[in-house]
């Protein structure tokens, strides 16, 4: 029978803080991909790098016929440096898709490619001081070209910066400064996707605890290249049917999602999501009393477009925690974060969505006839035992 376990919130919090605290832009990740390795090796779980570096680790379970999958990605929005300025600053140009509106202000850290030589600094408008420059400084457009970091070494020349061993092409990661308020709200930048990962290995912690054995294997997918569009594109094992994604849902007005819930997307910028796996989701979490909600998202894309586009052929759902702010000054919920790991580990006590999905390819009887249009034909769902749509005829 499926259980909602209790999920070890000091675990998660420890994770999250460390991860947010190890940056990692998209395209400078192998620092935490070996820390995540070394946690996944602490849960007992083996797992391998993939040759562009994302991890895939196993959960094994009763059967192997086909499996599921969770995905998530511990690449983060960052900068790289495009020139070495005349005045010793570095014109960035941004890692990911977000506004330099939510870069200025940031302190940063100048990765060179001598390990040994990183540098602070500030992400700053051309035109900062108002006591130089008054009104204008409300007047500046915003875009890229109108930033430049400040490095804090004693420099004023390109020539300066070349010295200190600066480079075009080397990174620029924006500083987490992650912090938990005593109403358990979590303030950071990058919790999109890193809490998303500390809350999944919190549910796989709980599932190792409990000694539960899922009834089909379970890939764990940690992507790095999310942020730029690359996701789940590789990675993803040839036996999965199923697979979701866990990362942030998007607070704002308008949306639905919330900070203390599971959110589960119906729909974003790539379209609808698996119509029977949604629900699915939804109905674990009701009958576990998990507190879900249901939302679109507009301007959105995820680990999992880049499966399906590159030719996943898998069910595909999303469920975030809820990130207001999303890409600029993020805050989430402790709450959030232990409802995600709360499905996680009830979804993966779950039998697929439908039993004939073990095969990639089927016959026209194995297609389910209700659900879509007939919605009085769902029976109430038990968590335990029954599918989907147990109506729909199958040829054993």
């Amino acid at each position: 029978m499926t259980k909602r376990l209790p999920i070890d919130m000091d675990y998660v919090v420890d994770l999250l803080l460390h991860l947010l605290r190890t940056p990692s832009p998209s395209g400078r990740t192998d620092e935490i991909m070996r820390f995540l390795g070394r946690e996944i090796e602490e849960l007992g779980l083996p797992f391998e790098l993939t040759r562009r570096g994302s991890l895939a680790a196993q959960l094994h379970g009763e059967e192997y016929k086909a499996a599921r999958a969770v995905v998530v990605h511990a690449d983060t929005i960052g900068c790289m440096v495009k020139r070495l300025k005349p005045n010793g600053r570095l014109q960035v140009v941004p890692v990911g898709t977000f506004s330099s509106r939510f870069a200025e202000g940031a302190r940063v850290t100048v990765f060179t490619d001598d390990k040994t030589r990183t540098y602070t600094g500030t992400v700053l408008p051309l035109k900062a001081s108002g006591h130089t420059y008054g009104h204008e400084v409300d007047l500046q457009k915003t875009a890229w070209e109108q930033v430049e970091v400040r490095v804090d070494e004693f420099v004023d020349s390109a020539d300066g910066l070349a010295e200190l061993g600066i480079a075009v092409g080397d990174f620029v990661a924006l500083d987490a400064y992650p912090q938990i308020t005593e109403a358990g709200y979590v303030k950071s930048r990058h919790l999109d996707d890193k809490a998303g990962v500390a809350a999944v290995l919190g549910g796989l912690k709980a599932l190792r605890e409990h000694d539960i054995v899922p009834p089909v294997t379970l890939h764990l997918l940690i992507t790095i290249a999310e942020e730029v569009g690359q996701g789940a594109s590789h990675g993803l094992h040839e036996d999965v049917a199923e697979m979701v994604s866990v990362d942030n849902a998007v607070i704002a007005p308008e949306q639905l999602s919330d900070e203390r819930s599971v959110n589960v997307a119906m729909m974003d910028s790539t379209g609808p999501f698996d119509y029977h796996l949604t629900r699915k989701l939804l109905r674990i979490a009701e009958a576990l009393e998990i507190p879900a909600r249901r939302d679109v998202f507009n301007y959105y894309r995820s680990d999992i477009a880049a499966a399906i586009e590159a030719g996943a052929e898998t069910r595909a759902a999303l469920i975030g925690f809820g990130v207001d702010a999303s890409h600029g000054h993020e805050r989430t919920h402790l709450d959030g974060l232990r409802h995600i790991a709360e499905l996680v580990a009830a979804y993966a006590q779950e039998p697929l969505t439908f039993r004939w999905d073990d095969a990639p390819r089927g016959p026209l009887s194995d297609f389910p006839k209700a659900n879509q249009v007939a919605p009085e034909s769902l029976a109430p769902y038990s968590v335990a035992t029954e599918q989907l749509a147990e109506e729909a005829p199958h040829d054993e």
